[in-house]
């Protein structure tokens, strides 16, 4: 079940229902879109993320877990995710390397990687 917003209309006075849109980072979103085996792990770092935001010097780790689970669902939704992982580990695909392909990550790195 979608969670609902309220909102009226100020020329009509009116009341609708619409869907809460919580971005890319709605835990609930990226729960669904995650293949089942991986569902678990991410709950288990979500809860640890979440237990950390209360200390309030920590609450960014649990934006940086929902930012990482986002990014890791949105690849494994791709059809080709398992064989390019599969490329990537064995080195197999035809990749760019990371400073070619992403401007300033020399810089980002201190050029070690």
């Amino acid at each position: 079940m979608h969670r609902q917003a309220c909102r009226r209309s100020a020329e009509e006075g009116a009341v609708t229902a619409e869907p809460l849109d919580h971005g890319p980072l709605d835990p609930e979103d990226i729960l669904r879109r995650l293949p089942h085996d991986e569902r678990d792990r991410f709950i288990r770092d979500y809860r640890s993320a979440l237990d950390a935001a209360h200390e309030l010097w920590r609450y960014r780790q649990l934006q940086d877990v929902l930012r990482l689970w986002h990014l890791r669902a949105t690849a494994y939704a791709r059809p080709d995710f398992k064989a390019r992982a599969e490329e990537a580990r064995t080195g197999a695909g035809d990749f760019a390397p990371a400073d070619e392909a992403i401007p300033g990550w020399s810089e980002r790195t201190g050029g070690t990687r």
